[in-house]
């Protein structure tokens, strides 16, 4: 069975998140970090699930949570999650 590896960058990312929203509104907050963590747990059936993200030469995917990308990585049986990064933002400065 695969197994799922938050990178330091990835949790770094997602705290930030959490903080963000916390500022305003603590439950929203607790639900958009356990929303992108729920959502990331479905690559371990379906770790192709995501789109190939195409300005890399790397195989790296993106899984989407309503305004977030999930950058993922698969090698072999180890799905490696390098960051979390929302709609708005210009992945390409962190994937390249």
């Amino acid at each position: 069975m695969a197994e799922l590896i938050w990178t330091e960058e990835s949790e770094r990312w997602l705290k930030d998140i959490f903080e963000y929203i916390n500022a305003d509104n603590p439950k929203a907050a607790e639900g958009v970090v356990n929303g992108i963590y729920d959502r990331a747990q479905t690559l371990l059936m379906f770790p192709e699930s995501g789109y190939r993200y195409q300005s890399t030469t790397e195989d790296i995917r993106i899984l989407q949570y309503g305004h977030y990308r999930i950058a993922y990585k698969v090698d072999d049986d180890k799905i490696f999650v390098l960051g979390v990064f929302h709609g708005a933002l210009a992945i390409e400065r962190y994937l390249i």
